[in-house]
């Protein structure tokens, strides 16, 4: 199995604001218009998160579709809007109740962190319509905190304190 560092190097993968790395891969050639504003149809990245290094908290306007490619499993960890929390396991071990592929609905506040100590999971995410930073917002603790406060210790280890710059 290849180490998250070579995935990084044979990828390309820059940070991420929420957390891990990535890089944009697909983009579709057509487009809609979203709120006036031009989008393609789809964008795709590969995302490779670490057991250090999660995706934090955050929302979009699209639903977001997650693709297993390689290392460990990883959770998805959901806050919904009737304040309730859930979870995914995205990795190989369909057996077990891991999917392959899952889909983040539009809307929902999300992060996800890797199963395993020291280890690594690289998925793909396609995001229909394209994804655009301004259909991105990352959450504070203190914000989820008031709106979720039933999941205070999955907030306080996936939620910044602060947002990064």
């Amino acid at each position: 199995m290849k180490t998250q560092q070579e995935w990084v190097k044979e990828l390309g993968l820059e940070p991420h604001p929420e957390g891990g790395y990535y890089v944009r891969k697909l983009a579709s050639p057509h487009t809609t218009t979203v709120n006036g504003n031009e989008r393609p149809l789809y964008t795709s990245i590969y995302f490779l998160l670490t057991s250090n290094n999660p995706s934090h908290f955050h929302q979009l306007k699209s639903d977001e579709v997650w693709y297993y490619h390689a290392g460990h499993a990883l959770t998805v960890h959901e806050l919904l809007e009737d304040g309730s929390y859930t979870t995914t396991e995205i990795g190989p071990d369909t057996a077990k109740g891991e999917l392959l592929q899952y889909v983040v609905k539009a809307g929902s506040i999300f992060g996800s962190s890797v199963n395993a100590d020291d280890s690594y999971s690289l998925v793909s995410c396609m995001v229909s319509p394209g994804f655009d930073y301004r259909d991105f917002t990352l959450f504070t603790q203190a914000e989820l905190l008031a709106s979720h406060s039933n999941h205070p210790e999955i907030i306080k280890e996936l939620a910044f304190e602060t947002l990064p710059e």
